[in-house]
């Protein structure tokens, strides 16, 4: 039995964080070498996105800390204190992490990624009016630019299909413009609906 199947049985189908019966899937606490029944949890797709910060941090959705922060699994307990400290500027959250006692073990594993310094803001990939962007989306550019390196010149209003995201860089994106592709400024495109 795989380690998914067994967390599935041992959640009852359910979000540990949430509770939420909505896609509940593996996720691996980071950092670690090889995924174990300890060193896991099943999360629903919302939770990851926000753990993964790939998704704006919804405080009221991680009210529910306030219960499961309880539960016996340290992969559960290490989550909840990174969520907890990325939530710590909400009284709730503040008034909760200083409830939480972690052993000297697990809370040298909740170190370890650095994620508790950071705050509640998360660097998402957005266009000019601030939606945010997804690989594969289709984007116009709202200005005309020229190609560093080539004499290619797009011109606004130029549609660009199935983007790419740079990744650790959320002001730029890749797209193929006749043929060739380059290197856009985020701040340059609009993305299209649909």
């Amino acid at each position: 039995m795989s380690v998914e199947a067994r967390l599935l049985i041992r959640s009852e189908q359910k979000c540990e964080l949430c509770n939420s019966t909505d896609s509940p899937g593996l996720y691996p606490v980071p950092p670690q070498s090889a995924n174990t029944d300890e060193n896991c949890i099943i999360a629903c797709d919302k939770c990851r996105a926000q753990l993964e910060k790939k998704e704006e941090l919804d405080n009221n959705h991680w009210v529910c800390l306030t219960e499961t922060m309880w539960s016996e699994v340290p992969a559960v307990q290490v989550v909840a204190w990174r969520m907890l400290n990325r939530l710590r500027n909400e009284s709730w959250a503040a008034d909760n992490l200083d409830m939480l006692y972690l052993d000297d073990e697990k809370l040298a594993w909740a170190r370890a990624t650095g994620d508790h310094e950071n705050d509640s803001a998360v660097d998402l990939h957005k266009d000019c009016n601030g939606t945010v962007l997804q690989n594969g989306d289709t984007v116009v550019l709202t200005k005309s630019l020229d190609v560093k390196g080539s004499s290619l010149n797009a011109k606004l209003g130029t549609t660009v299909k199935n983007i790419r995201l740079v990744e650790n860089n959320t002001e730029q994106i890749e797209g193929k413009i006749e043929g060739q592709i380059i290197v856009i400024l985020t701040k340059y495109v609009r993305k299209v609906a649909g």
